[in-house]
């Protein structure tokens, strides 16, 4: 992977001297609203440096060109960056067939923020809080619609990864159940979270789905192994489990073979409850 084009630290000591002793700015606020005005312009120079290279020649080249394309004016356009929404002009071939890679054609957005909004969205945060702070920090507002459709987008994703088909054997699965604080209709509530870890026969762990029930159960457990074996899996040869009542008979009763085990960690958890905590 080719490493991105970095400047000298001398070359950025003279661009930021250059900045200040122009604008003369007081605050960081005053600097952050000085690079953006001079965000545009660069964008704008690497689109031009772009459609220098498409051509072969750059603008104003009085020597013999090896194309009959030529520049042909500008058009603009506005689009959100991570330094808020900005006003470009861009230049444009008479045949059509430039492609600027700075700013693509077609996109409003160069900022990523479909990527920060997901995070944002995933540790739990509202709607009306991930706009808040992308109007803050970017300078454009984001609907509550725009939001909720980009984050529409991932559950086919998820669930097309919740149905993948699996692997016929795992010689160790490790099964565990932890409570966390999950994002309802009805506001934040704890929640079962029950994950399924394995190591193939070639030695890759892979984690074979993620469940969310009101409780350890199980009942829940034995779905949970139905769906496996409906997945392809046939065997499982060590099954590393904690000590809920009747896990390890309904276990077996969807692999007959398999040899459970209690989890290491949950037995010496289990046996310090014994220990004083205080020694006299």
């Amino acid at each position: 992977m080719p490493r991105k084009a970095k400047a000298e630290p001398t070359l950025q000591k003279q661009i930021a001297s250059t900045i200040v002793k122009e604008y003369k700015p007081q605050t960081f606020k005053e600097a952050a609203d000085i690079i953006k005005t001079i965000f545009a312009p660069v964008l704008e120079e690497m689109l031009q440096g772009e459609l220098d290279s498409h051509l072969g020649y750059a603008s104003g080249s009085h020597a013999p060109k090896s194309t009959e394309n030529r520049r042909n004016g500008y058009s603009e356009k506005t689009v959100k960056s991570s330094q808020g929404e900005l006003d470009l002009r861009i230049p444009r071939d008479r045949l059509g067939t430039f492609e600027p890679q700075a700013v693509p054609k077609r996109s409003r957005d160069i900022s990523n923020i479909e990527d920060k909004i997901l995070r944002m969205y995933g540790q739990g945060m509202s709607q009306r809080d991930i706009s808040d702070i992308i109007q803050d920090i970017y300078g454009f507002s984001v609907s509550a619609d725009t939001i909720s459709n980009i984050t529409d987008r991932v559950y086919p994703v998820v669930d097309e990864w919740r149905h993948r088909p699996l692997k016929k054997c795992y010689p160790f699965v490790f099964v565990d159940c932890l409570y966390v604080s999950v994002k309802t209709d009805r506001g934040a509530k704890e929640q079962a979270v029950y994950v399924v870890l394995a190591y193939d026969t070639e030695g890759y762990k892979d984690v074979l789905g993620i469940w969310i029930g009101e409780s350890e159960s199980k009942h829940f457990w034995m779905e949970i192994f139905d769906e496996l074996r409906a997945r392809g899996v046939e065997d499982i040869f060590f099954l590393s489990m904690d000590g809920v009542s009747g896990l390890e008979s309904g276990a077996k009763a969807v692999f007959p073979n398999v040899t459970v085990q209690r989890c290491i960690v949950h037995l010496l958890r289990n046996s310090l409850k014994y220990i004083p905590t205080q020694c006299h």
